[in-house]
Parts: structure tokens; C-alpha cells; sequence
């Protein structure tokens, strides 16, 4: 998908040939010559970046900046045919990420395109990379030298993978999850195997001893799966 692109200019010849260029460059582009305009195609569009004129009929380039700001981290370049220092040092504040003064080069505006959209990309990268480290840990659950990795259905002892038939692994997983907690052989039986399952409880005591004799340190004496006289199982960790 081309990226995106809003270019908000009141001169029309200028917008004419900006909108002109960046098409060329490959870019889907949208324009208008307002301020509040501009407000509703970014919302409705999502640019991946916004060309901002200053001096704009509605209201201004830095309320539309400062008000976009609020609501989404597109880079904003400003466009201001004044080269006043504080007009640049007003817009940076109010969240411009570039500032061109006209007149200016083609070239040098593509260029700053460019280098904003390459930065957005790079930024962008680096927020799913967090993000999926993020979901990544959570979805691991970790007891001492017993890692549950749930994304993966793996499970990893002193940090070396353990071989557990598929209903082991469900049923130690639904006890991790439930840490703490006693749950009944019936209430096990009920969420691991299903409600419609033909068999009773000796099934889970069955796959306790099972999952004991890989995953306790003495499987006679038990600190992981703990039996609750009279109830059931409580999973320590």
C-alpha cells in the first residue's frame, strides 16, 4: 500500500504542485486549503505524514498541529512563507516534527518527506517490537526452574524442554493458571476435558501422578502439585 499523505496548502498554485510531485513519487495524497478541514480528512484518512501550512482560513496551521497532536503521531512538516525564528520554535513546540520555509526546492522537500516517513517507519518497528517482546513475556509463565510457555505449548525444566503428552500440558497449564487456588477433580475434569468427556476424576489424579513424576523434584513428596485432602489440587509453582 502506498503510504499516505495530507497536504494542507491555501495557495493553489503550491498545493496543486505539491499534491502534483508527491503523486508522482508514488504516494496517495489528499489536500484541502483548510484548517478544520484538515482535521476531518486526517481523522477519516490516517495520513503517514502531514504537510502543514502555517497561515491557513479556519484556523491556523499550529491549532491544527496542536490539536492533531492530541490525537495521532503522524510527523507533521510545516510550511510557513515567514522565517521568523519564533514561528519555528512555536511550531516545534506544538508538536511539528519538520519546518520548511518557502519558497523551496522540490528537491529538498522530498528529501524531508522522505527522511520523516523513513523515521515514522524506524519508530514504528520498534513499537511492535516492544509490543510483541511485551506479549511475549506475558505469555510465558515462569515458576523458579518451570517455564510455561503458552504461545508456543511448550514446557521447559532447568531450562531443558520437557515431553508431555497433549493433556498434560492442558492440564498443567490450567493449574499454572490457577495458582494458589484448590480446584476439585470434577471442576479439573470439567475444564481440561470438557463437560461432555466419558470418564470421572481418576483421570486427573491419573495425569497428576503423570505430570508430578516429570516436574517435581520428588514426586512422593510433592511442592509443585499439592493434593487438598477432601477437595482436590492446588498448584503452588
Amino acid at each position: 500500500m502506498p503510504e499516505k499523505i495530507l497536504v494542507v496548502e491555501d495557495e493553489p498554485a503550491l498545493q496543486e504542485t505539491l499534491v502534483y510531485n508527491l503523486e508522482k513519487q508514488g504516494y496517495q495524497v489528499e489536500s484541502t486549503a483548510d484548517g478544520r478541514a484538515a482535521l476531518d480528512l486526517a481523522r477519516q484518512l490516517k495520513p503517514d505524514l502531514i504537510l502543514l501550512d502555517i497561515m491557513l482560513p479556519g484556523m491556523d496551521g499550529f491549532e491544527v498541529c496542536r490539536t492533531l497532536r492530541r490525537e495521532m503521531n503522524a510527523p507533521v512538516l510545516m510550511l510557513t512563507a515567514r522565517d521568523d525564528e519564533i514561528d519555528r520554535v512555536v511550531g516545534l513546540e506544538v508538536g511539528a516534527d519538520d519546518y520548511l520555509t518557502k519558497p523551496f526546492s522540490m528537491r529538498e522537500l522530498m528529501a524531508r518527506v522522505k527522511a520523516q516517513l523513513r523515521r515514522s517507519a524506524v519508530i514504528r518497528e520498534e513499537l511492535e517490537k516492544i509490543k510483541s517482546t511485551e506479549t511475549a513475556a506475558h505469555d510465558i509463565l515462569t515458576f523458579g526452574n518451570l517455564l510455561v510457555n503458552q504461545t508456543r505449548r511448550e514446557v521447559m525444566l532447568d531450562g531443558q524442554p520437557l515431553a508431555l503428552k497433549p493433556k498434560e500440558y492442558d492440564l498443567l497449564l490450567f493449574l499454572a493458571q490457577h495458582r494458589g487456588q484448590m480446584l476439585s477433580r470434577e471442576f479439573v475434569l470439567e475444564r481440561v476435558w470438557g463437560w461432555d468427556y466419558i470418564g470421572d476424576s481418576r483421570t486427573v489424579d491419573v495425569h497428576v501422578r503423570w505430570l508430578r513424576q516429570k516436574i517435581e523434584t520428588d514426586p512422593a513428596t510433592p511442592s509443585r502439585i499439592v493434593t487438598v485432602r477432601g477437595g482436590g489440587y492446588r498448584f503452588e509453582g
